[in-house]
């Protein structure tokens, strides 16, 4: 019975009770809204796969990594210890105004994450994923900009 409740608080926690995960191109759209198309020399694509390998679309997601100590917010998974909240909040934001599907803080704190040395390479799922993907295209196809 404890198990339950503590799974059932757990997915309270990481998909929030009436979210509306959204749709491939109003990501894109957004994205490309707020100055992602080429930031940094990454195009949309990249940034459209890395919001689908992080938290499929779903501006409202949360993962707690109780292995490493942090906690993903929104669509890019942005970390608690380093960019919003506790720890250094190099964006200047708090983790909750990540979760809004507007992703106007979203996309402002990408853009300090990727201008960083290690550029998209911050976001493993993107290196494994979407860096050296041929099929990087199908992420816009259809979708109008």
């Amino acid at each position: 019975m404890k198990a339950f409740v503590v799974l059932s608080l757990i997915g309270y926690l990481v998909v929030p009770s009436g979210t509306a995960v959204l749709g491939r191109c109003v990501v894109a759209k957004k994205l490309h809204e707020g100055g992602l198309s080429n930031f940094e020399g990454y195009s949309l694509e990249n940034w459209v796969c890395l919001a689908y390998f992080e938290s499929k679309f779903n501006p409202m997601a949360v993962y707690e990594n109780t292995r490493d100590g942090y906690t993903g917010f929104g669509l890019f998974q942005i970390r608690n210890n380093v960019w919003c909240d506790r720890g250094k909040n190099r964006c200047h934001v708090s983790c909750s105004a990540l979760l809004n599907p507007n992703l106007q803080k979203t996309i402002e704190c990408a853009k300090k994450i990727v201008k960083e040395k290690e550029g998209m390479r911050a976001w493993p799922s993107w290196s494994l994923n979407c860096q050296n993907s041929d099929t990087l295209a199908r992420w816009l196809d259809g979708c109008k900009l």
